[in-house]
């Protein structure tokens, strides 16, 4: 990263120690030392009465003429606070066994204490700790001579009180002060140590943040802005072969249209592709995975960490082999092929006389769970009992049933072995050459029969994510994609429905209530 090592250039390394150092010694004082911290300061001390050898009479406040033993009256305003990092308790004041009510004492040199009233607390309740007539239990204030006695008040980070004192005498030359002391903390005049002003702390931050960032700026200015809606970063699309054209015309799609974005599309079949994300969310280990897995029908169930997002509606077709001259089947005659009880194309009207060879796809496929939930009603496909599609294993077996790891090997295989039967997801099925497409119960397999839920061979197709994408990550931006225009056109290119479009809506939001069961799931 170009940024980053300008940042570590000599030249940047020494001002920013400079500025490190700068506030670091302001800030040593001010908040370093003592985790218990009590300060005080004074913000007031001024005399009252009208004696002009202590200067003009317009500078202080006529109040005590009247009373002639307050002669040198002064009033001083006192603040206490917990201005440390942790709170104080009355058990944290270490007093003598004789005083062992006293937490504070406040000193004014040369002056004597006639009254005191407590103001301005943080909150009421610390006025309870502060009675003017105490008991035995908790004495309050006392003040005697030039000292006034505080009781071991509680204190939570940030507590305040101020003492309003009136005096006499002429000490006012000498500073009060209050002495104490607390377990692991200090008392302190924070008049000693005044942090700097605000004007100039916001100097020093301006400083820090533009040395920091200016190499960064510098690199933002070098480069173009990613267009609206876009982000970027890497993203590995799994799952689904199925869907897996629409992926990749979409990838290229994001990829023109927005720079830096690089997505991969690997797809080896649904169940293939979940297990993927989740092992990739495990080892991310609480950060979001850059993966997204399609799967045809649902794949995340029981799995709360597996985030899916309805996307589209997947049309499927069976096929056959164009030598066997059937353009139609029952689904009772379709599932008497796959349980084995039609073993010949000759049991068939107008079926050539040919074995029956059952291409599939292996266990971990969407679309096998499709045919099997769709077609079969629920049942599964017999064992395998063939490695070449052509022949059994065994001669007791009663079907040729194969495994393919694809939907272009199963259409392949399907044109290229006489008797064969399969199935496909339908754009690709339709561009395959060599093969059948079959009408099921009469109808076609159309998109439109599908949104007119008038034909059986269908699933939602899902989008999987581990959790919930970051709003501005590459994950989702791309679903936001999938469901745009771009992401609408391709879809429908390829064969299938789009959720996001107005059209399919009813259709979809029918495929999610048939197949929801209180999953994870956006509609």
């Amino acid at each position: 990263m170009e940024w980053l090592e300008e940042l570590l250039a000599p030249e940047n390394l020494l001002a920013l120690l400079g500025v490190v150092v700068t506030v670091g010694g302001l800030s040593y004082e001010r908040l370093i030392p003592g985790r218990k911290r009590i300060g005080y300061r004074v913000q007031m001390d001024t005399l009252i009465d009208d004696n002009t050898h202590h200067g003009p009479v317009h500078q202080r406040l006529r109040m005590l003429e009247n009373t002639p033993d307050l002669a040198g009256a002064s009033l001083v305003l006192l603040r206490i606070e917990n201005d440390g990092f942790r709170s104080i308790d009355a058990d944290d004041y270490i007093t003598a066994p004789s005083t062992e009510h006293r937490g504070l004492t406040a000193t004014f040199p040369n002056r004597t204490v006639r009254d005191v009233a407590v103001t301005e607390p943080s909150h009421p309740d610390l006025l309870r700790h502060l009675p003017r007539n105490g008991n035995e239990a908790n004495p309050g204030l006392i003040f005697h001579g030039d000292e006034i006695s505080l009781p071991r008040v509680p204190l939570n980070r940030g507590d305040h009180f101020k003492l309003l004192v009136l005096l006499t005498g002429a000490g006012t030359d000498r500073e009060p002060h209050v002495v104490g002391r607390i377990r692991e903390g200090r008392i302190r005049n924070n008049e000693k140590f005044r942090r700097p002003s605000n004007r100039m702390l916001g100097l020093i931050g301006s400083l820090l943040l533009l040395l920091v960032l200016q190499p960064a700026g510098f690199q933002l200015l070098r480069e173009d802005p990613l267009p609206q809606g876009c982000a970027g970063g890497a993203l590995t699309v799994v799952g689904s072969t199925a869907f897996q054209p629409v992926m990749k015309d979409l990838d290229a799609a994001y990829e023109d249209d927005c720079p830096g974005a690089h997505i991969t599309v690997d797809a080896r079949g649904s169940g293939r592709g979940t297990s993927k994300l989740k092992s990739a969310g495990e080892a991310a280990k609480g950060q979001f995975p850059p993966y997204l897995a399609l799967s045809d029908g649902r794949q995340g169930i029981g799995d709360p960490k597996l985030k899916e997002h309805l996307t589209a509606l997947s049309v499927y077709a069976v096929v056959v082999n164009r030598q066997v001259r059937i353009s139609n089947l029952s689904l009772t005659d379709l599932r008497k092929l796959y349980s084995g009880e039609i073993s010949n194309w000759n049991q068939l009207d107008g079926g050539p006389d040919l074995p029956v060879r059952l291409v599939s796809r292996d266990g971990k496929s969407g679309t096998r769970g499709v045919f099997e939930n769709r077609v079969l009603g629920g049942k599964a496909e017999p064992s395998r009992t063939s490695e070449n599609c052509r022949t059994r294993k065994f001669e007791n077996e009663k079907v040729v049933r194969c495994e393919l790891d694809g939907t272009d090997d199963v259409l392949k295989t399907v044109a290229g072995i006489p008797g064969a039967i399969g199935y496909a997801e339908l754009r690709r099925a339709a561009r395959s050459g060599g093969i059948q497409l079959l009408r099921l119960d009469g109808q076609e397999p159309a998109v439109d029969a599908v949104r007119d839920d008038a034909y059986p061979f269908w699933e939602p197709e899902y989008a999987y994510t581990y959790g919930s994408p970051p709003p501005n990550s590459l994950t989702s931006k791309f679903l936001d994609y999938m469901a745009g225009d771009t992401g609408r056109n391709l879809m429908e290119k390829h064969g299938h429905l789009p959720c996001s479009a107005a059209d399919n809506q009813k259709a979809c939001q029918r495929a999610y209530v048939s197949t929801s069961s209180g999953h994870n799931s956006d509609p």
